[in-house]
């Protein structure tokens, strides 16, 4: 990544998060249905559109690692991966909040969400095997494919509203005749979803140099 580009990536992911956040708390009126804990949606949903934009990174990562064997794309796939369960783990949470007042519980094995903590159990595995391996081509090499087949995933994640019976609500913005939302919440929503991707490739930046800043003390390891 050029550094001189990405520089003001931090200040600039800064400002359009607090401004996102500030619009969804403090601006757009509340639901007409659902009342004020509908704006948890302006985290629920761009926490989990972010968590596709990393694991769609894993993905390519892990498939340009088993074409090229370069360890500069399996750093990439890990880092992202990491990322992605953060952001996967902050759906599920604010998921949860949101349920309980609209379904009266704070889990249910609806398909939307079974599949979303599937993806999450999934790169949690992909983490803990990348902890656990310690020859760094059968490391990368394995989980390269796990990446892949987890990321397989995120279709079904987004599809399952539309394939199976389920209590979550279907797209609100995809859809046939256009978003349903007043405009208002539909900017502010949009705003956070590239307020949240703009930190993902601000936090991507800086872990994919720690990665490889790893992997130059494993191959120091391996030669001692």
């Amino acid at each position: 990544m050029n550094n001189d580009f990405l520089r003001p990536l931090g200040p600039v992911a800064l400002i359009a998060l607090a401004l996102g956040l500030f619009l969804a708390f403090g601006v757009v009126p509340p639901d007409a249905l659902q009342g004020n804990v509908q704006r948890i949606m302006y985290i629920h949903v761009p926490a989990i559109l972010t968590a596709y934009v990393a694991f769609g990174v894993v993905f390519i990562g892990s498939l340009r690692y088993l074409w090229t064997r370069n360890a500069r794309w399996d750093a990439i796939a890990a880092s992202s991966a990491e990322i992605g369960v953060v952001f996967t783990g902050l759906n599920l949470l604010t998921g949860s909040i949101w349920g309980k007042p609209t379904w009266g519980t704070w889990w249910t094995w609806d398909a939307r969400l079974t599949t979303t903590a599937i993806l999450f159990v999934i790169y949690i595995g992909y983490l803990l095997l990348r902890a656990f391996v310690e020859e760094p081509e059968r490391r990368a090499r394995t989980a390269a494919v796990v990446g892949i087949l987890g990321a397989l995933d995120v279709p079904l994640i987004h599809m399952s509203v539309v394939w199976f019976r389920t209590l979550h609500q279907p797209s609100s913005i995809i859809r046939e005749g256009g978003p349903s939302m007043a405009p208002s919440m539909l900017f502010t929503l949009l705003f956070n979803v590239l307020a949240f991707v703009l930190l993902y490739f601000y936090l991507l930046k800086h872990r994919i140099r720690l990665a490889e800043l790893e992997q130059e003390v494993g191959r120091v390891r391996l030669e001692v």
